[in-house]
């Protein structure tokens, strides 16, 4: 390790730190249903969730999709007025605030756009103790893709041999492995346990709180201690 790197802490936001999940559901079936494709199930939205936002139009409708654009203006409008609606899992801001006491820099690691931290920021707290943020809109492939994590991890300049991700879908999961980091899953987005680890997570909590409890003997609190 290079004495110029830091150790770190990646953390995905939707369904991770934010109880969206499900919100963001509801608003890709609409915005599906309002650009004519019925076929497209609450489900289906549903198992997508994670990956980056054309990234699932194409996932869903496949690669010859003509109307990628039209579907995620669907999903913005029908998601702007659910976000009233969204808060952060509980001790959120304290599982941010012991990540920082641990010495690790605290960086979100987001599939959303740049322009959606500005909501999201304030809803998870914790703004004296984040580090940075990593966006879609800093690389060309968004999750499932690694590129985001592995420009995150360059960009904030960490050590990706004492970095950690932590993430709630098998997206993110696929996401970390690919970019060589261990990666703590939560099944607070609704993905099951069982799946998270078959995807390859290092280990799987129930939601921010568990794992806060836990942080010291988890792959976070490992990487902390070197």
């Amino acid at each position: 390790m290079t004495q110029d790197k830091r150790p770190g802490v990646l953390l995905d936001v939707d369904g991770t730190l934010l109880d969206t999940n499900y919100l963001q559901v509801l608003a890709w079936w609409q915005a599906f249903r309002d650009t004519g494709h019925p076929e497209v199930s609450m489900a289906a939205c549903h198992r997508s969730i994670g990956i980056g936002s054309a990234e699932l139009v194409t996932h869903l409708l496949g690669d010859d999709a003509d109307d990628v654009e039209e579907v995620m203006a669907a999903k913005s409008r029908r998601y702007e007025p659910l976000r009233e609606q969204v808060a952060a899992f509980p001790r959120v801001d304290e599982l941010l605030g012991a990540c920082h006491e641990l010495g690790l820099a605290v960086v979100l690691a987001t599939s959303g756009e740049e322009s959606d931290l500005e909501w999201m920021q304030p809803a998870i707290g914790g703004e004296d103790v984040v580090d940075g943020a990593t966006t879609s809109g800093d690389v060309h492939s968004a999750k499932p893709a690694p590129d985001l994590m592995l420009t995150a991890v360059e960009a904030h300049g960490l050590d990706p041999a004492r970095t950690v991700a932590v993430g709630d879908t098998v997206w993110d999961v696929r996401a970390a492995r690919d970019a060589g980091l261990p990666i703590v899953a939560l099944t607070c987005g609704g993905i099951s346990r069982a799946e998270l680890l078959e995807a390859g997570a290092d280990e799987v909590y129930d939601d921010p709180a568990d794992l806060l409890t836990h942080l010291e003997d988890s792959p976070v609190g490992k990487v902390a201690r070197g």
